[in-house]
C-alpha cells in the first residue's frame, strides 16, 4: 500500500467513517506524519496494521504487539530496517496515546509521554539527558539552538509549566491566546530534556494539553507539516545578536493559527532560512493581516511600557497593568517577551529591584 493510497483510505474514514473509526484514523495519521521530524518513514506493514486497527479488527495494543513481533521474526533485512522499525513502533505508541484522553500536566507527565512514545525503542525512554547537547540545523545554516543545561532540566520544565498554569487567558483575544500558546510550546521545546525524540514528545504533549483545555486541534497540521513545526520551533528559539538575528516566533504563530483558528497561512520551510526570513515575511504581508494587527497592538504596549519605565525604573507590574489598560498576566507576558527580545532587563529582586532599558546602539 503506497503513501498516497494510505492518505485516501484515511481521508475516507475521517470524512465518512463512524466516530470511533474517524478518531482512530486521525490518531494514526498524526502518529505517522510526526516521524518526518526525524526524517523517518513507516513501512507498508505498519500501514496495513493501522487499517486493521481503524476497522476495529484488532485493538491498538494488538497492533503494537504485531509491529514488535514483525521485526523480531523478520528474516530478510533491508538497510533501512532500523529506521523503519523505529518509525513503525513509535507510530503505534503515539497512536495509542492519541486514542486516549488521559493527560497529566506535570514534569512527570512530560517524561511519561516520552517513555510511552519510545518504549521498546530507546533504552533511555522517559529519562532526562545527563549531558549538554547541540544540534546543527538546516534553517540556521549549521548553527544550533542554545538548549538548557542538563543540570537545570527539571527546574526549567517546572518553571515553564507553572508559569503557564498561572497564566490568565480570560481577557485575551483568540489571536493573543494563539500567540501565547506558541511561545509557551517553543519555550518548553527549547529545554530539550531528552537525548532523542524531543520534537515528537513536544508535539504529543501539545496536542493533549490543547485538548485538555477545550481546543479543537486540526490534526492535519501535525500530520502534513511536522517538519515545518520543528523548523518553526528552531526559529522561535534561536537568537544570535552578533549576526543581528532575534527570536522569530512568526512562523510558529502561523502554524498555530492554522492549527487552532482554521486559517490557511502558507507554510514553507524555505521561508525560515535565517538569511531569507525578512524578505519572505515582507512578501507574505497580505496573508498575515490579522497577525500584523496583533503585533501592532503588542508594539504599542511595548512602547508604553518603555515610556513608563523611563519615567520610573522601579515601577511594578500592577501599576504598569493599570497604566496600559491590560491584565496583570498580560503585563507579565509582555515584560517576559521584552526581556527575551533584549529590550529591558531586571536588576535585583521583584521587590526592591528596578528595570533597565537596554540601549540598542551600545
Amino acid at each position: 500500500m503506497g503513501e498516497k493510497e494510505l492518505y485516501i483510505n484515511f481521508d475516507e474514514y475521517i470524512r465518512h467513517g463512524e466516530p470511533q473509526k474517524r478518531e482512530r484514523a486521525e490518531a494514526w495519521r498524526v502518529a505517522i506524519g510526526l516521524q518526518a521530524v526525524d526524517g523517518l518513514k513507516t513501512s507498508e506493514y505498519l500501514q496495513d496494521t493501522a487499517i486493521k486497527n481503524i476497522e476495529g479488527e484488532i485493538t491498538i495494543d494488538e497492533a503494537r504487539e504485531m509491529l514488535k513481533q514483525y521485526y523480531i521474526k523478520k528474516t530478510a533485512h533491508d538497510d533501512d530496517d532500523a529506521d523503519k522499525e523505529e518509525a513503525d513502533r513509535v507510530s503505534g505508541n503515539i497512536s495509542k496515546l492519541l486514542q486516549t484522553d488521559a493527560f497529566t500536566y506535570s514534569v512527570a507527565g512530560l517524561a511519561a509521554i516520552h517513555r510511552a512514545i519510545f518504549e521498546g525503542v530507546f533504552k533511555h525512554a522517559g529519562r532526562f539527558r545527563n549531558y549538554d547537547i547541540s544540534k546543527k540545523e538546516w534553517v540556521l545554516h549549521g548553527d544550533s539552538v542554545l538548549y538548557a543545561r542538563w543540570q537545570d532540566l527539571r527546574m526549567a520544565i517546572e518553571y515553564d509549566l507553572e508559569q503557564e498554569r498561572q497564566f490568565n487567558y480570560s481577557l485575551l483575544s483568540k489571536e493573543q491566546m494563539v500567540e501565547h500558546l506558541a511561545n509557551f510550546v517553543a519555550g518548553l521545546w527549547q529545554i530539550h530534556p531528552f537525548c532523542e525524540g524531543n520534537t515528537r514528545t513536544t508535539a504529543v504533549f501539545t496536542i493533549k494539553y490543547l485538548r485538555s483545555q477545550g481546543f479543537q486541534v486540526n490534526n492535519d497540521m501535525f500530520e502534513r507539516h511536522s517538519w515545518y513545526f520543528r523548523n518553526a520551533l528552531v526559529r522561535a528559539s534561536y537568537r544570535n545578536l552578533a549576526k543581528n538575528i532575534s527570536y522569530e516566533p512568526l512562523f510558529l504563530v502561523r502554524f498555530f493559527r492554522n492549527l487552532l483558528l482554521g486559517e490557511t497561512n502558507e507554510l514553507k520551510n524555505r521561508y525560515m532560512l535565517i538569511d531569507g526570513a525578512e524578505v519572505n515575511r515582507t512578501s507574505d504581508q497580505g496573508k498575515d493581516k490579522r497577525l500584523e494587527t496583533t503585533q501592532k497592538t503588542t508594539q504599542k504596549t511595548t512602547q508604553k511600557i518603555l515610556t513608563f519605565i523611563e519615567k520610573d525604573a522601579s515601577i511594578n507590574r500592577k501599576k504598569l497593568a493599570e497604566l496600559c489598560g491590560i491584565t496583570p498576566d498580560g503585563i507579565k507576558w509582555q515584560l517576559k517577551q521584552m526581556q527575551k527580545n533584549g529590550l529591558i532587563r531586571r536588576v535585583g529582586p521583584d521587590k526592591g529591584g528596578h528595570w533597565e532599558i537596554i540601549e540598542k546602539d551600545k
